[in-house]
């Protein structure tokens, strides 16, 4: 048998880690090591892009919306202003819960974007794999859909292309018309997609006197659950000591019944008669946000009670990121 000839180093061209690019699991490795991708540089890129970003919203502009948009509210769209403005072509850059056939991103015919966000992402930071979708969006032919993709490790994130000073203000929607300029005419697979997903919407409003708080309305009863960006120990300790006190209620046939933690913030959630509506709410929400600071500013430490209340709501949280 002829003998393997011995790899050599000689005339390689040398890269530094960043130049590698990110190629396929099983094909060599660009830096000419001779092994595959997935044994040499691709080890790290793998375990880059896998390594979870508890807070991937954090510095963003409604860091708490953002949250709730992603894991709770089921059609709502945000103008996202650009950190570098628009560019040519483009007349506006739209986030939306969800978009048809659950596309990534959507380049209209009119240049306009649409970018999705309730979609999976391939990585652990849904901020990176976003703003590489976006990007893609921005260049894509007018009139065709963005697929997903692995983004790259040292990519941008959304922090590096929004306007870090542009305002965050979501628009619920009760359907999911916003998909196409002329749902009337839609093709047959996105009216297909549009009225399924108008089906499964459940009724969702914003409050308008506090941030965040999204009344929702289910067929046995309606609920509020409130995005809220305290630190979680802190902000479970001045819950307590309201439910302690019985003031953890935002009225007559209302309850604290626990809280949900999603992508580094918690989300309490609070039952509702099935008659309340959103507006019925808001005054309510209001006066327990008031409650609520003073609770957060409290330097005491809990009281036995305070402390069995406390583990009552640990004990009723689900984490959903």
């Amino acid at each position: 048998m002829a003998k393997k000839r011995p790899q050599t180093k000689a005339n390689r061209p040398q890269l530094s880690d960043e130049e590698i690019p990110v190629v396929g699991a099983r094909e060599p490795c660009p830096c000419g090591s001779g092994r595959r991708y997935k044994a040499c540089h691709g080890r790290a890129a793998a375990h880059a892009v896998t390594e979870l970003v508890q807070r991937p919203f954090e510095g963003l502009p409604g860091e708490c919306d953002w949250v709730a948009l992603r894991e709770l509210v089921p059609a709502a769209t945000v103008e996202l202003p650009l950190k570098d403005g628009l560019p040519g072509g483009v007349p506006s850059v739209t986030l939306a819960t969800v978009l048809p056939m659950a596309w990534p991103a959507l380049r209209r015919d009119d240049g306009s974007v649409l970018l999705g966000l309730q979609n999976d992402t391939a990585s652990g930071d849904i901020s990176r794999d976003l703003a590489d979708t976006l990007r893609r969006a921005l260049e894509a032919e007018p009139g065709s859909p963005v697929q997903g993709r692995r983004a790259p490790a040292d990519g941008p994130r959304l922090q590096d292309l929004l306007d870090p000073q542009g305002a965050f203000e979501p628009v619920v929607h009760s359907g999911f018309e916003f998909w196409v300029p002329d749902a009337d005419n839609a093709a047959p697979e996105v009216a297909a997609s549009l009225e399924r997903a108008n089906a499964a919407a459940i009724p969702t409003v914003k409050l308008t006197g506090v941030d965040a708080a999204y009344w929702c309305e289910t067929p046995e009863k309606n609920h509020l659950r409130w995005v809220m960006p305290h630190p979680e120990e802190q902000l479970l300790d001045a819950l307590a000591r309201l439910h302690a006190a019985g003031r953890s209620s935002l009225g007559e046939g209302t309850r604290l019944v626990g809280s949900f933690r999603a992508h580094g913030l918690t989300v309490p959630v609070w039952d509702l008669p099935s008659g309340a509506t959103a507006e019925n709410i808001e005054k309510p929400a209001a006066e327990f946000a008031e409650r609520l600071a003073a609770a957060l500013a409290s330097p005491e430490p809990l009281t036995p009670e305070q402390r069995r209340a406390r583990g009552g709501l640990t004990n009723r949280q689900v984490t959903l990121s």
